[in-house]
């Protein structure tokens, strides 16, 4: 049974529900439902949940593997709580204006070394 991971799922749920109402505030205000309608913050906000859609599954699949497979509670709650700070801090700084760059490579290459490093443990369970 899994203890530790659907705390991390049941986060990035809420984290989810957070961003698809932040688009629909600013659809709501830009009167756009359709597309971003030129709207430059409707945009940012259509970016910031697409790319938490885009990677959090992927990461959520591989940390419930990694706690399937054995991995220690102690390492989940690490990843997991690493994923929810990556993933919302790249949402945050990917809304703000001015956009300052060194803030998203960060968190996106905290998001990537996260996918690796779970990546890497599970093949290296499945070989050894």
């Amino acid at each position: 049974m899994l203890s530790a991971s659907p705390v991390y799922l049941a986060l990035c749920a809420l984290i989810y529900i957070f961003l698809t109402m932040y688009v629909v505030r600013r659809r709501v205000a830009a009167q756009t439902t359709l597309g971003d309608g030129g709207d430059k913050e409707l945009r940012k906000r259509i970016r910031a949940h697409g790319n938490f859609a885009e990677f959090v599954p992927l990461m959520l699949i591989l940390l419930v593997v990694c706690e399937l497979q054995g991995a220690p509670a102690l390492a989940i709650h690490i990843l997991g709580i690493a994923i929810v700070a990556s993933r919302a801090a790249h949402a945050y700084f990917l809304t703000r204006t001015p956009e300052v760059i060194a803030t998203r490579q960060v968190t996106m290459g905290s998001t990537l070394f996260l996918i690796l490093v779970m990546a890497l443990g599970l093949l290296a369970h499945a070989i050894f």
